[in-house]
This record gives structure tokens, C-alpha cells and sequence, in this order.
């Protein structure tokens, strides 16, 4: 499902999570798959003469499959998407939970990437919002996360209604024509 777009505004990223992040859950899906298998094998061993090879073999097999389908599905039904306007996150594909911010209310933008993250070049994108420590806006497993923030940055400085037409800063600001200081007033006599 496509994000409803206001006039005027345009996606400047979207996304889903890395295949990379997701290959975690799989190697933990792997791994219970394989346990679940002994567990059969060993109990086919107890109870018979020997191992139902068979049937151990169709449990190794539905375990792995259904570890790839759930991380297939885990990772094409969570979609980041980032406005000139907003951010947004949906998942899931049958019940949808929607997480949306507007670009004026992130407050800072931090990525962290563990040890393995930086190896894979995957990485969580953090917003802080305006909306305080209990509301958790994270884009988890992206691809590149430095580029993610790259233009989340360039999306919020384009969203600032005068970008560029503000104050200038204290080094480029021009001395008073008086030879006095701006903004404070000289007693007459």
C-alpha cells in the first residue's frame, strides 16, 4: 500500500529493512530447526528401533522454509519512507501499525551500528521527535544508515519555511551604521 502523498510533497527515500539484518533471524530459525530435528530424531530413537529418517527430514525442511517465508515476510512488510514532509513507518501486512512524524519535530538523528551491523553495512536510524523518550521512531536493519541520515538532514533543512533567508550568524553579521551595538540604545543629553 502506497503512501498518500499531500500536493506538493515527494518521496525522498523508501524502503524496507536490509535483506542483510533479516539473515539474524534466520540463522536463529536455522539453529531451532536443526534442535527440533534432534528432539524428533531422538525420540523416533527411543520409541522405535531406529531413526525415522523421513520424518526428520520433513521437520528440518518445514523449519527452514518456514523461517525463510517469516523473514521474507517480516522484511517486505515493514516499509520506512521518508517526505519532504514526514517520516513514516508502517508494518504488517495483515494487522498495520503505523508510526508518522512530521520533519519539523525530529529534533536530532543518530544511527548506531554493532560490530556485526558494520560488517553487514546495515545499521538503526534513530529520530528523536519532539514527542519525548517514550515514542521510539526507529528505522531498523537499513541498508547505508549515513545516507539515510544524509537525507533526512537534506529534507529537513528544504522543509524550513525561509531555508537560507534567516539570520545570519554572529561572523557574517554587519557592524550597526552608527559604529554603535545592535539593538541597545545611547542616552541623549
Amino acid at each position: 500500500m502506497a503512501l498518500n502523498l499531500s500536493p506538493g510533497e515527494k518521496v525522498i527515500f523508501q524502503g524496507h529493512p536490509s535483506w542483510r539484518a533479516i539473515l539474524g533471524f534466520y540463522f536463529k530459525g536455522l539453529l531451532v530447526s536443526l534442535l527440533v530435528a534432534a528432539v524428533v530424531a531422538l525420540v523416533t530413537r527411543i520409541t522405535g528401533d531406529e531413526v525415522d529418517k523421513a520424518l526428520v527430514a520433513l521437520v528440518l525442511i518445514a523449519g527452514v522454509a518456514i523461517t525463510i517465508l517469516l523473514g521474507f515476510v517480516k522484511r517486505v512488510a515493514t516499509t520506512y519512507t521518508i517526505t519532504n514532509r514526514r517520516l513514516n513507518i508502517k508494518r504488517g501486512i495483515v494487522s498495520r501499525e503505523v508510526q508518522e512524524t512530521r520533519l519539523e519535530r525530529v529534533q536530532n538523528v543518530n544511527y548506531d551500528q554493532s560490530v556485526y551491523q558494520r560488517a553487514m553495512q546495515i545499521g538503526d536510524v534513530d529520530f528523536d521527535t519532539a514527542a519525548g523518550d517514550d515514542y521510539n521512531f526507529i528505522f531498523a536493519g537499513v541498508a547505508q544508515p549515513e545516507e539515510v541520515v544524509e537525507q533526512v538532514d537534506r529534507a529537513t533543512r528544504a522543509a524550513q519555511p525561509h531555508a537560507g533567508l534567516g539570520e545570519p550568524d554572529e561572523e557574517h553579521r554587519q557592524p550597526p551604521a552608527d559604529g554603535g551595538q545592535a539593538g541597545t540604545t545611547t542616552p541623549r543629553a
